[in-house]
């Protein structure tokens, strides 16, 4: 098994550990954090209704005059205001955090850290 193999292995295991405590119900939503290489994505979903009330991420044509020039630090935080402010027009106040296996660090803490300075609790 190569090194990135078991880097992968090893953060779907902590996402499975992460995801047996945290669940989205209706009135609080789960905010999912997704990082590649590149780029961040983010939902906000109801794991009860199985359903996506709101997505962002750093290929969406709304950020994209935004994004040019910027680190990748910057970009997500630019998309934690962006899935915030969707998930507030949506009706959703609060969300549980699940930052997918990752360290609440880098990138993934400036998503969480704007998508609260735009109005959304968890």
């Amino acid at each position: 098994m190569t090194r990135k193999s078991k880097t992968r292995v090893a953060r779907q295991l902590r996402h499975a550990r992460v995801r047996a405590k945290i669940e989205g119900t209706t009135s609080r939503p789960r905010l999912c954090v997704f990082r590649s290489l590149n780029h961040i994505y983010a939902q906000v979903i109801d794991d009860s209704q199985q359903h996506t009330l709101a997505s962002a991420s750093t290929l969406d044509v709304e950020l994209a005059g935004e994004l040019a020039g910027k680190s990748k630090t910057a970009r997500a935080g630019l998309v934690g205001s962006l899935i915030a402010k969707q998930a507030v027009a949506s009706g959703v106040k609060e969300a549980a955090f699940d930052r997918g296996g990752y360290k609440y660090h880098g990138r993934v803490k400036a998503l969480a850290e704007a998508a609260r300075a735009a109005g959304l609790k968890f």
